[in-house]
């Protein structure tokens, strides 16, 4: 007997666990799967060198000399808001998946985008696609709310060391 997987009629490029499978694999997406260690060395490398493209705008606004703790902390902001919109992305991607796993029915595209068809899940591809989405996107989901927290957090801190520094 057949599973009912196999009758599935969503082409098997847009069946969400095929989906979940190649964004789990990307090289971006990837990053939100890596162990703590690794996932925070990628945002450190990332806040780094996003320093060179924030680092001379805030010395252009705020000369090194005369004005230190402005363009540390306009620097500090300029980077967190860089590195806010990757995770802004990764945010979207695993959220993205995370929709259409947890749904009982799928939008697919048979042959272009013109011939949209909506397939209701079966109870067994349901459960096996909800045990993916607490199981597996859930703490990845989780993991990316913390670090905007933190960012979050770094910007108010930054904000209101401007307000105290540059009185």
């Amino acid at each position: 007997m057949k599973s009912s997987v196999e009758f599935c009629p969503v082409p098997e490029e847009q069946q969400p666990v095929n989906e979940y499978e190649e964004l789990k694999e990307s090289w971006f997406f990837r990053w939100a799967t890596l162990d703590r260690t690794a996932y925070l060395k990628k945002l450190a490398w990332l806040w780094l060198w996003s320093w060179a493209l924030v680092g001379p705008i805030a010395a252009a606004s705020f000369p090194l000399r005369k004005a230190f703790w402005p363009f540390l902390f306009s620097g500090v902001f300029g980077v967190t808001l860089a590195v806010g919109l990757v995770l802004l992305r990764l945010y979207l991607g695993w959220i993205y998946i995370h929709d259409r796993l947890r749904s009982e029915k799928i939008f697919y595209e048979e042959s272009g985008w013109y011939d949209g068809q909506i397939w209701t899940k079966t109870p067994a591809v349901l459960t096996r696609d909800r045990l993916i989405v607490s199981y597996q996107i859930e703490p990845i989901l989780t993991r990316l709310k913390k670090t905007a927290l933190v960012l979050g957090l770094i910007v108010f801190t930054s904000g209101i060391l401007w307000l105290l520094f540059t009185r």
